[in-house]
């Protein structure tokens, strides 16, 4: 697999967790959901792998092979695949009409441990921000866009330490059938964390190209 974007000197990459199938098979579950009330929505696939975030960043597009190599080094020294995680609730990230929804997960000290550190590891490979040309493909809608990249460009320090939120992105759909759904009772689940990866982002901010993976022991 080609280590580098072809198309832009700058990458929009995702650090993140591949989830466990207790978390797979509520993600998948959710997503059929969504899927039935916005069927132009996205359907969890190899294009929109379910994942838990670790950090989204802008960076140029040579180092990529330099980024992996620093990232290898901090998930050696971790126990990922030991932590148990806790799914509390549903969430959405709001867009005019629609909203991306999600699974979310408490954060834990070895979560955010394990952000803070790889958010140094890469940081001297990073850019502040990027143009569209930087994720697998633009919207049909270049609001956005717009909202895509402001979200990467800030994701340090917005979503992060103190305000880090892991959750698992499960669909598309309405805000106002989301907000019912928000409403709904849900019931608490554990699951761990299976693998990390590198992906370039797509549209919604999915996961949608693998570019590198790590083997995570125990």
């Amino acid at each position: 697999m080609p280590a580098q974007n072809p198309q832009s000197p700058t990458t929009a990459i995702d650090i993140l967790l591949e989830p466990d199938a207790t978390m797979l098979g509520h993600a998948q579950a959710n997503n059929a959901r969504l899927l039935k009330v916005f069927p132009k929505g996205f359907a969890l696939d190899e294009a929109h792998r379910p994942h838990i975030t670790l950090i989204q960043r802008f960076v140029r597009t040579v180092d990529l092979d330099k980024i992996y190599a620093a990232a290898e080094k901090v998930f050696a020294g971790a126990s990922v695949t030991c932590m148990q995680l806790e799914a509390f609730k549903y969430y959405y990230a709001p867009g005019k009409d629609t909203g991306v929804a999600g699974i979310v997960a408490r954060p834990t000290p070895a979560l955010l441990t394990l952000q803070q550190v790889l958010i140094a590891a890469i940081a001297p490979f990073t850019v502040e921000t990027g143009p569209i040309d930087a994720f697998t493909a633009p919207h049909d809608d270049s609001a956005y866009d717009a909202l895509l990249i402001g979200y990467v460009s800030t994701f340090v320090p917005k979503q992060t330490g103190d305000q880090f939120s892991p959750h698992v992105s499960t669909g598309v759909a309405p805000r106002d059938y989301l907000d019912k759904m928000l409403a709904e009772p849900f019931a608490p689940f554990a699951f761990s964390p299976a693998g990390a990866a590198a992906y370039q982002l797509g549209p919604f901010g999915t996961a949608a190209k693998k570019l590198k993976e790590w083997n995570l022991k125990s």
